[in-house]
């Protein structure tokens, strides 16, 4: 088995954990209502995906 012949230093061990962020998730405006939106999801305020009505969104006032 490998064993470490060194303490890995703290600015090692940072940049090593620092490849692996996570990536920031961003939401895009829908292009039918303007409402923010997750790529590659159906807008939750209109219901389209892709330019086509996929969810009936009801207005409950």
């Amino acid at each position: 088995m490998g064993v470490p012949k060194r303490k890995t230093s703290k600015s090692k061990r940072r940049m090593r954990q620092r490849s692996q962020k996570k990536a920031i998730v961003t939401a895009r405006a829908c292009p039918k209502c303007g409402a923010p939106q997750l790529s590659h999801r159906v807008c939750p305020e209109c219901g389209t995906y892709k330019g086509r009505q996929v969810l009936i969104i009801s207005a409950d006032e």
